[in-house]
């Protein structure tokens, strides 16, 4: 994919933008706790994408709450949410209203959607 074709990961697409391309590893990611790294790729008003990456032996800092839905992707690794393995390929739905803490043995990489409206 061209430079030109890229856009600022940081920023919310216009009004009027029909769509917003970045490469993931462009974006810049800031440490959430020590050994989990999220990148927060483009939002819209009706959701917001993240790209989060595990260390070996790592666990989610606190309890995610979800007032709305919440999925996520596993693209590499392992992650263990509620007592349950979830390996590479895992496509993993939250409903409104649920919580999870996901951790780690082996590193994962995750790619997750959150949808600000139920």
């Amino acid at each position: 994919m061209s430079e030109d074709t890229r856009t600022n990961a940081a920023s919310t697409p216009e009004a009027g933008d029909l769509k917003t391309v970045v490469q993931v590893d462009d974006v810049e990611a800031h440490e959430v706790a020590p050994g989990i790294w999220r990148r927060r790729l483009p939002a819209t008003a009706y959701a917001r994408g993240w790209l989060i990456d595990f260390a070996a032996g790592t666990e989610w800092p606190e309890v995610d709450e979800h007032a709305t839905e919440e999925r996520y992707f596993v693209l590499s690794g392992e992650v263990i949410d509620g007592g349950e393995r979830h390996g590479s390929g895992a496509y993993i739905v939250f409903a409104p209203g649920s919580e999870h803490r996901p951790r780690t043995e082996k590193g994962a990489r995750m790619l997750g959607i959150s949808l600000m409206s139920a």
